[in-house]
């Protein structure tokens, strides 16, 4: 199997503990790597690009490697995210992210009403599953989650115990970003039921 390289929903990979904990995105050093046309652009999308971190770790294993926000916008063109007269940014709405992987020759298709067992049968052939989760499976150990969903994770293999590997972007500890690894009983507590196969 080969394991996509790791990216995180912000370019300082080793800072996600900060940010999900309330630092300011603009003050990434890193920031001009994302593609971003300025900082605050940067800022204002970060937090919201869990499933084009899948996407770009999806692709960067076909070779296809570009910047985070080179997907947002590519996906955003397709109805993939909406900003709300509030401000507000609405997405990932999956159609968009579909559509446009279509358009790359790729294959792709939004999948619901699964469960955690079933993700594992659908991988293989440079398959990957981008899953909604709470973004609490950062933290199994630490109860059950309020929730189902609201977070994007690549799910690309299951290990030798069974247990399914996947990429977090926004994982803390480290140990939680690349290559995490929970049993279908444990990723069921987090996982709503729906996501894409992508490939």
């Amino acid at each position: 199997m080969k394991i996509p390289p790791y990216f995180a929903q912000w370019e300082s990979a080793t800072s996600v503990a900060d940010f999900i904990s309330g630092r300011d995105p603009a003050t990434d050093p890193l920031w001009a790597g994302s593609g971003a046309a300025s900082v605050e652009e940067y800022a204002l999308w970060a937090g919201h690009l869990c499933g084009m971190a899948c996407l770009k770790m999806f692709m960067a294993a076909r070779g296809r490697l570009h910047p985070i926000q080179y997907f947002r916008r590519a996906v955003e063109a397709k109805g993939g995210y909406v900003t709300l007269p509030n401000g507000d940014i609405r997405g990932l709405i999956y159609a968009g992210a579909v559509d446009w992987l279509a358009e790359q020759g790729i294959p792709a298709r939004t999948l619901l009403d699964l469960e955690a067992a079933d993700i594992a049968p659908l991988l293989g052939e440079g398959r990957c599953f981008m899953a909604s989760v709470h973004p609490t499976i950062r933290w199994p150990d630490r109860g059950e989650p309020p929730s189902r969903g609201g977070h994007l994770v690549l799910v690309f293999g299951q290990d030798e115990a069974g247990r399914l590997r996947f990429h977090n972007p926004s994982g803390d500890p480290p140990a939680s970003q690349a290559d995490a690894r929970l049993a279908p009983a444990d990723f069921a507590r987090f996982f709503a039921g729906r996501g894409i196969l992508l490939g």
